[in-house]
């Protein structure tokens, strides 16, 4: 297999898997927002909400756009991965329309009703973190039957949750000040070691889930090159619970330049845990059962589509940066006209 034929569903494999690494990270945040929103006063939901406002719509076009990519550039894998997946993927559309409708109405609604909106837009975001992570639970373990495989996915699902945390909370020291900022130093140290727990335990529990994924990982010398991406994780999150209590006296004194930091950390976990899945999983697509060269579409239309995602995938970045560097610094009151 040489020329096209090999070449172009890598390239298609790589930009699904870029897709779905940016959705982790910008709408991960927003869903820890969302997580975090019970635990906050009446008038700093508000700002809470506001941090995200400009964003966290666009945030989910990466989704689309990761499964139209597996679609179109992998319809056997689209249509195995979909069907094994149907109820999660459905009670995730249902968490993430809940929570959309509530961010909206939240904003309109008087009392009493606003509490209601509140709580559907931290339920909704609770049941779309919750649902990703049993998804890519049952993903990893090519979807096997059984009680174990369940309480993996189950525990991988946990997992995405209490990173989402962590990420909001990351979020809200770098986008908010005074008493919410206290507050998000301080979430933000008791979901660490929630965070660093589900890491440490998934990363333990996948070989365990699936021999493929065990026989990559611990064969040599691949296994003293791939040794970086946990030490990577441990360093980043060893330099999260040296830094948060210090960031917090220094905030209390007025100083916050380093307000950016414990986001930037939690990216660089996700990032590595990202890298160290996707080489665990390449070049298969539905472990154990397609490759990507086996589940890939026709040549000739994969280069079709190769040259829409030229165009499209330049202009998704270029929009997202855009917004953000709009709606940079700290978050204003979120009102409407």
């Amino acid at each position: 297999m040489s020329g096209a034929v090999y070449w172009l569903p890598v390239v298609f494999a790589g930009l699904m898997a870029l897709a779905m690494l940016i959705y982790v990270v910008l709408d991960g945040y927003d869903l820890g927002v969302g997580l975090l929103l019970p635990f906050a006063e009446d008038d700093e939901k508000d700002m809470m909400i506001a941090s995200i406002g400009p964003f966290w719509d666009a945030n989910e076009t990466w989704l689309v756009l990761g499964v139209g990519l597996l679609l179109v550039g992998f319809p056997l894998a689209h249509g195995i991965i979909l069907g094994e997946l149907y109820l999660p993927v459905a009670l995730m559309l249902a968490g993430l329309i809940v929570r959309g409708v509530a961010f909206d109405f939240r904003v309109k609604a008087r009392e009493p009703h606003k509490p209601w909106w509140n709580v559907a837009f931290a339920c909704g975001s609770l049941l779309a973190a919750l649902t990703q992570g049993v998804m890519l639970g049952r993903y990893l373990t090519g979807f096997a039957e059984g009680w174990l495989a369940w309480g993996f996915a189950l525990l991988a699902g946990i997992g995405l949750a209490a990173a989402y945390t962590l990420l909001g909370a990351g979020w809200l020291i770098m986008k908010t000040s005074g008493a919410l900022q206290a507050k998000a130093v301080a979430w933000a140290r008791r979901s660490l070691a929630g965070a660093g727990l589900s890491v440490l335990l998934v990363s333990a529990a996948t070989p365990l889930a699936s021999s493929h994924i065990a026989a990559k990982w611990f064969a040599l010398p691949e296994f003293l090159l791939l040794l970086p991406l946990p030490l990577g994780c441990i360093v980043l999150f060893a330099t999260l619970w040296v830094i948060l209590p210090r960031l917090a006296v220094r905030q209390a004194a007025g100083n916050d330049n380093w307000c950016w930091a414990p986001f930037a950390c939690t990216v660089g976990v996700v990032l590595l845990s990202f890298w160290g899945l996707t080489y665990s999983v390449f070049p298969e697509v539905v472990i154990g059962r397609l490759n990507i060269w086996q589940a890939a579409s026709d040549t000739a239309a994969l280069w079709v589509i190769f040259w829409g995602a030229a165009v499209v995938l330049p202009v998704i970045l270029v929009y997202t940066a855009f917004v953000y560097r709009v709606f940079h610094g700290k978050a204003n009151a979120l009102t409407y006209q």
